[in-house]
């Protein structure tokens, strides 16, 4: 298992390049920018969600949890990806 610093730095630069890709969207596209906005607050609020996961400390079972929390990033990241593929 990776650390949880390293697990917190890709979480950091996974979901920034989904917030980044949509910027650049909304400069290209600044008549549609709030649409772009949505998929922002989404990864923000998955961001934060995920973040508070992985500094709880009151847990049992650590593979489990962190298995748990690298499925639910690649979940979510799929769904934004898929969200800001259709814009």
């Amino acid at each position: 298992m990776a650390s949880i610093k390293n697990l917190k730095k890709d979480l950091n630069y996974i979901y920034s390049g989904i917030i980044e890709d949509c910027y650049v969207w909304q400069l290209e596209n600044s008549d549609k920018a709030d649409e772009a906005e949505v998929i922002i607050d989404d990864a923000i609020a998955s961001f934060d969600v995920l973040v508070a996961k992985v500094n709880d400390k009151k847990i049992e079972n650590k593979k489990a949890h962190f298995k748990g929390i690298i499925t639910a990033l690649e979940k979510d990241v799929k769904k934004l990806q898929l969200k800001l593929v259709k814009l």
